[in-house]
């Protein structure tokens, strides 16, 4: 096996952790592991998956660099983004988010942190998911069904496109799959189940030129963490995003030709806290308007969360009561999204 019993050396005294859990790594080894680290996706899967251990450890959050995903692609992705958001209010305003989360948010219609913002993100935004027709038993589930697509004569190419980078994204997320799994000593295959098949989210979004102002609870997108498995972003040249770390804030900057990959919190649940799911949010300091294309990585609707063997026991109990992806996506939505419509319970209705 690789990575020999991740979790279980976190919950004893051994040469490589004196205490229990990541405290016990010296001061020079969890500085190492706190920097946001670059992953090359050509390096051997061993080797890789060593350093997404290290990566998830410390800052939970990772660069994937030669990860396969053609640049023209992602170029010409960013591309009929902008040309999305640049449509007439009317004509976005017809695609408003429906009762499964897919289609349009408007400024300020999501609120990440509610306890500290005075306001909504100042960004806008979008949902696209796996395409569920409407008429298949899928789509009975809570956040399944068709997408809502502008018309073609407006936008033309972007369905495409977009499916394109959602098969390549697609196939991307399930190498780091095999990746996460073996940086906890498990098969590669293992979270592989979970995913068959899995609830995908496109979220390109268009943050404004509004200057962020924390002391008055105005951000581009407030603290928060992310609710599923896996997020990869790409982002235009234009900073903004920052971890938590410490306790304090640490630029995660724009990286040409690599994704950020970061941590939800299904891991976290998964890991028992081995594995981070990280504070970050969107700091607009520049003035200038910011796009960044999420791809939010989640186990199928039903899939059940809950701690692995190896990372509880003993004096270390499982931290979170077991749930399903679907219902954690759910009390997310409906927490955050001032227009969220659809069902609170992952209860299928027939």
């Amino acid at each position: 096996m690789l990575l020999h019993g991740l979790c279980k050396p976190l919950l004893r005294s051994s040469e490589q952790y004196a205490k229990k859990n990541y405290k016990a790594l010296r001061i020079d080894e969890r500085r190492k592991m706190e920097a946001v680290p670059v992953i090359n996706m050509a390096l051997a899967e061993g080797d890789a998956a060593k350093l997404v251990r290290d990566a998830c450890m410390g800052p939970g959050f990772f660069y994937v660099e030669n990860h396969g995903v053609d640049s023209q692609l992602i170029n010409e992705t960013f591309s009929q983004t902008k040309k999305l958001f640049s449509l007439p209010l009317e004509e976005k305003k017809r695609l408003l988010a429906d009762k499964n989360n897919r289609g349009w948010t408007p400024y300020q219609e999501e609120t990440l942190d509610p306890a500290v913002q005075k306001q909504g993100d100042t960004k806008e935004g979008f949902y696209f998911g796996r395409e569920v027709p409407a008429d298949s038993p899928e789509a009975l589930k809570p956040l399944h069904g068709p997408n809502q697509w502008p018309e073609e004569s407006l936008m033309p190419g972007l369905r495409d496109t977009y499916q394109q980078y959602f098969e390549e994204l697609r196939a991307l997320g399930m190498r780091l799959l095999r990746l996460l799994a073996l940086a906890l000593d498990l098969p590669p295959l293992y979270f592989h189940p979970y995913f068959e098949p899995p609830m995908i989210m496109l979220r390109p979004l268009h943050y404004s030129g509004v200057i962020s102002d924390p002391g008055e609870g105005i951000f581009g997108a407030g603290a928060h963490t992310d609710y599923g498995m896996l997020t990869i972003l790409a982002t235009d040249e234009v900073p903004g995003l920052q971890i938590r770390q410490n306790g304090k804030w640490t630029h995660v900057s724009p990286r040409n030709g690599a994704f950020i990959i970061n941590l939800g919190d299904m891991v976290e649940r998964w890991t028992n806290g081995s594995f981070k799911s990280t504070l970050h949010r969107v700091i607009n300091t520049t003035g200038s308007e910011r796009y960044s294309i999420a791809y939010f990585f989640e186990p199928c609707f039903d899939a059940v969360v809950e701690c692995l063997p190896q990372c509880c026991g003993g004096d270390n109990p499982p931290r979170y009561p077991p749930t399903t992806a679907g219902q954690h996506l759910l009390d997310k939505y409906a927490a955050t999204h001032a227009g969220y419509t659809g069902p609170t319970t992952a209860t299928i209705v027939m």
